[in-house]
């Protein structure tokens, strides 16, 4: 089990000791409040089996009692406690996943695989529940809540080479001195260095490294950026298209769940920091 893993299963002082101050924590809304869905029929009763996979925290992770928890986990319990169903959870290889479901090995997909059109065309897709932004982090002393794209006119920003990242910088952010690196850890190290005054990346890592160890020397510099083009739709739930009665139920259980409050709860519990 990762090291963020147990840490997310800590008591609730222990998890939180690096977590952002409340005012600043940001838990994202997908959800139209102008659009209200009918509480439809799942059809019979019968037992919802869901999928994922045990090694990819804090999303889906193994317990130290062989169980499986994450927030994608987590929601789809959350889903049928809603809906009153009776469901599994079921850990499989992470690149089994999607011909289990397609084969009928399980119901549901509850793990982190972005949606995308291939997907749409094999699979239902529920309301998206997660998406990880584009985020840039720099040293807390140079850390400003309104830093755009502007403001980084000849900064030196550290950013993965081959990725969606480096692709939006280079269109929408040519004037920046772009420093190309392997991996996060190699944009931290220029970041902490002072070869780099800023390091642009996925959101979802930089809040692990955030909330690791060192993390509180780092902060989030602006907001969030989400354009689709480059990050991606989201995450939903997976589901064979002749499954459309329990897509509907589904999402209407995560509107409600929004709505009452469950949602932001298991957001904040497995993000000490928070991606947005």
């Amino acid at each position: 089990m990762s090291a963020f893993a147990a840490l997310l299963l800590l008591p609730t002082g222990g998890a939180m000791a690096q977590a952002q101050p409340a005012s600043s924590y940001v838990v994202p809304n997908f959800w139209d409040p102008n659009v209200r869905l009918e509480r439809p029929d799942p059809g019979p009763p019968r037992v919802i089996r869901f999928l994922t996979d045990d090694d990819f925290p804090p999303m889906h992770f193994a317990t130290p009692e062989g169980g499986v928890t994450g927030f994608s986990v987590e929601l789809a319990r959350a889903v049928c406690e809603k809906l009153a169903m009776t469901c599994t959870v079921q850990a499989r290889r992470f690149d089994t996943l999607l011909d289990s479901l397609a084969e009928g090995r399980g119901d549901v997909l509850a793990a982190a695989i972005p949606v995308t059109r291939e997907l749409r065309e094999r699979f239902a897709a529920s309301h998206l529940y997660y998406r990880s932004p584009a985020r840039f982090v720099t040293t807390r002393g140079n850390a400003r809540a309104d830093l755009d794209l502007v403001a980084l006119q000849g900064k030196r920003v550290a950013v993965i080479a081959g990725t969606a990242h480096q692709a939006f910088l280079e269109q929408l952010a040519p004037f920046v001195q772009r420093r190309e690196v392997a991996d996060m850890l190699a944009g931290l190290t220029l970041l902490r260095s002072g070869d780099a005054e800023y390091v642009f990346g996925d959101g979802f890592a930089l809040a692990l490294a955030l909330a690791g160890r060192g993390g509180n020397e780092l902060a989030f510099a602006g907001g969030p950026y989400l354009e689709s083009r480059y990050f991606g739709e989201g995450v939903s739930f997976l589901l064979r298209k002749d499954e459309l009665p329990l897509k509907r139920a589904i999402d209407y259980a995560l509107q409600s769940l929004w709505d009452d409050g469950t949602y932001a709860r298991l957001f904040i519990r497995f993000f000490p920091v928070s991606p947005f």
